[in-house]
């Protein structure tokens, strides 16, 4: 992920769990900080890093337990953890009096929930993006498995188990390749954010992806959507099968400076993947109105 200014370090959690963390960008720009989903890592965000590193100073991290974090002790996997280690990363990278946009993809988004009440997080949000995410009653709202909408009680207990499997995926093949683009994405998506997705989820380690599936399965995080007071973005695929669209409009409804719903037409839950520059935009406004930050000059040729 090669950007002008580039540089890694580490950040130690309340728990003494080390995470990877890296930072792209201008050190004098305005802060951004991001965070990913389930079974991802930093190369998730590349698109959208190298689309806004010009002009801003982009932190990113690994969830414990994913990429080049460390794997947590068995008692490490909660909500709880996840604001931990976004509070750590946030205390260790965004300036002293300054405030950063921070914004979360699926697990990621939950995380910003789960911290919403944290001082670290609400010392330094200036605005928040919550992407292709939800706060509750995830497996029961997801449309993964067929017939899911029709009988949702079969088809939350199904989904449980697929969350929580803990079966290794082995390499990545055409098969395997092709239900990840059923599951996560549209058969529009391309074929590189497919293979950079599979990559990335076959990657993660068995033992983590399957803890943060339970994680997921039992996740009830109303209270916190319901703190995060400050300007907030949800943005969402309409094809998005794992988080479906009611998700967002119900957030929408719970949080108190809701700015806009932005829905993605015919795109799946790997938004910041399948539609970059879109994404990338609604950051880049965010900074723009809530940090001050002016983006450079485009010749309005970019694709999404």
């Amino acid at each position: 992920m090669p950007t002008t200014n580039h540089h890694e370090t580490s950040v130690t959690s309340a728990d003494g769990t080390r995470l990877h963390v890296e930072v792209h960008g201008p050190d004098n720009a305005p802060t951004l900080v991001l965070s990913h989903g389930w079974t991802c890592a930093v190369p998730f965000w590349a698109p959208v890093t190298q689309a806004l590193s010009s002009h801003l100073r982009v932190v990113l991290y690994d969830q414990r337990g994913h990429g080049r974090s460390d794997l947590p002790p068995r008692s490490g996997y909660s909500t709880t953890a996840l604001a931990d280690d976004l509070c750590a990363v946030l205390q260790a990278t965004v300036p002293s009096g300054t405030k950063a946009v921070i914004g979360g993809h699926s697990m990621g988004g939950m995380t910003i929930m789960a911290a919403a009440q944290r001082t670290q997080l609400r010392e330094r949000a200036a605005a928040v993006l919550l992407a292709s995410t939800g706060s509750a009653d995830l497996t029961e709202r997801a449309r993964v498995l067929p017939g899911s909408h029709r009988w949702p009680k079969i088809g939350g207990l199904g989904h449980r188990l697929v969350l929580g499997a803990p079966l290794p995926l082995g390499p990545v093949t055409p098969l395997s390749r092709a239900a990840l683009r059923y599951m996560t994405m549209t058969p529009e998506a391309s074929p590189t954010a497919v293979d950079v997705c599979a990559r990335l989820v076959h990657s993660c380690p068995t033992t983590s992806r399957a803890a943060w599936g339970g994680v997921m399965s039992e996740l009830n995080l109303d209270t916190g959507v319901q703190a995060l007071d400050m300007p907030t973005i949800v943005l969402t695929g309409t094809a998005d099968k794992l988080t479906p669209l009611p998700h967002a409009h119900r957030m929408a409804g719970m949080l108190p400076d809701c700015r806009e719903v932005v829905e993605i037409p015919n795109v799946g839950h790997m938004t910041p993947m399948e539609v970059p520059n879109r994404v990338s935009s609604v950051l880049s406004e965010l900074a723009a109105t809530h940090l001050d930050a002016t983006p450079p000059a485009t010749d309005g040729k970019q694709k999404a």
